[in-house]
């Protein structure tokens, strides 16, 4: 079977992909723009809020992403198993965490915000991986719009509104894929 049949029957399953080979790990792993943290290739991005966070995964070589998975948060903390388990099942290069800023440039100390970049530095620490912070402002009202253009069109389905925050990571991938030097690294 050729190989190219096999990828495409990972990811239509939404299993993870299988180990990269030796000739895929060179030099040929970034797009011009965008910043070469640690020569990544796979990224997840994460739209972290009070009671879920959603994750998706995106490749640089392609600049696109996908949704991934909704982590449930309980009592205030992440569910980490399910984080860490994401992370040794995708093996990706960086992450991408939101960070939610007030529509006027602000940047404040707001609640939302303290946990996102909290989220990001407990990544960094955990994952040895760096992590990116970007402007995650409006992306959920992003994600609704085009949630609601997926339903209109039948691609989608009430019962996948839980998905919302997974396409709101989306949109933070993205915005890390169109704009590289507006994000910042977290600090571990």
């Amino acid at each position: 079977m050729p190989r190219s049949c096999s990828r495409r029957r990972w990811r239509r399953a939404g299993r993870p992909r299988p180990a990269a080979s030796a000739s895929t790990s060179g030099a040929l792993r970034t797009t011009p723009g965008v910043p070469d943290p640690g020569g990544a290739a796979t990224v997840l991005a994460f739209d972290v809020g009070s009671r879920r966070i959603g994750v998706a995964i995106g490749n640089v070589l392609s600049a696109s992403g996908r949704e991934l998975a909704v982590v449930d948060v309980r009592a205030g903390a992440p569910d980490w198993a399910r984080i860490e388990t994401l992370l040794r099942d995708w093996r990706p290069d960086a992450l991408v965490v939101g960070d939610p800023r007030l529509l006027d440039d602000e940047s404040g100390d707001q609640p939302a915000r303290r946990r996102a970049r909290g989220f990001a530095r407990e990544a960094a620490a955990r994952s040895g991986l760096p992590v990116w912070l970007v402007d995650e402002r409006s992306t959920s009202m992003d994600a609704a719009r085009r949630f609601a253009a997926g339903r209109a069109a039948g691609a989608r389905r009430r019962s996948q509104a839980r998905d919302l925050d997974a396409l709101a990571a989306v949109i933070i991938l993205e915005r890390w894929f169109e704009a590289p030097e507006d994000a910042e690294p977290a600090s571990a």
